[in-house]
């Protein structure tokens, strides 16, 4: 098989929440460290894209979520795993928290910063995404969530 025919993007969707100034971000550890994402991960079999940004929140921040707008479409590659990712970023508003729910493994806690903050931060960024992200929603970069067709 060449790699052409065995090559698959790992497909990710994150969510960008915004509350008074501040965006809502996870501290989780990783392959190559801590690091700082937004609510953030893999698609799984039989969801919606939105089931899965909702689901990602919940189980990362303890914060309920309900995605309102789809952001946009993002690449970044991994050189180090020969990973791709492809990543569906929605704009979501607070919907509820769950201050008792245990939050995933690997995630260290959940935290509010202003795009100062996340840019300055002492903890590195888990990709380049994560700021373009908060960049493009401060832009006020948005597409209908119909924009994702589910058949």
């Amino acid at each position: 098989m060449s790699d052409a025919q065995t090559w698959l993007p790992h497909v990710v969707v994150a969510a960008l929440v915004q509350r008074d100034g501040r965006f809502l971000f996870v501290e989780e550890e990783t392959a190559d460290g801590l690091r700082l994402n937004q609510p953030a991960g893999h698609w799984e079999r039989g969801e919606t894209l939105i089931e899965a940004v909702r689901r990602e929140a919940l189980e990362e921040t303890a914060h309920r979520v309900e995605p309102t707008a789809l952001l946009g479409c993002y690449s970044t590659r991994s050189a180090r795993r020969d990973i791709t990712y492809l990543r569906f970023a929605y704009l979501c508003d607070l919907a509820g928290f769950e201050p008792d729910r245990t939050l995933d493994t690997g995630i260290v806690r959940a935290l509010w910063l202003t795009p100062e903050e996340l840019a300055t931060h002492s903890v590195p960024h888990r990709s380049p995404l994560v700021l373009r992200c908060v960049q493009d929603a401060l832009a006020g970069r948005c597409y209908p969530l119909d924009f994702v067709c589910h058949a």
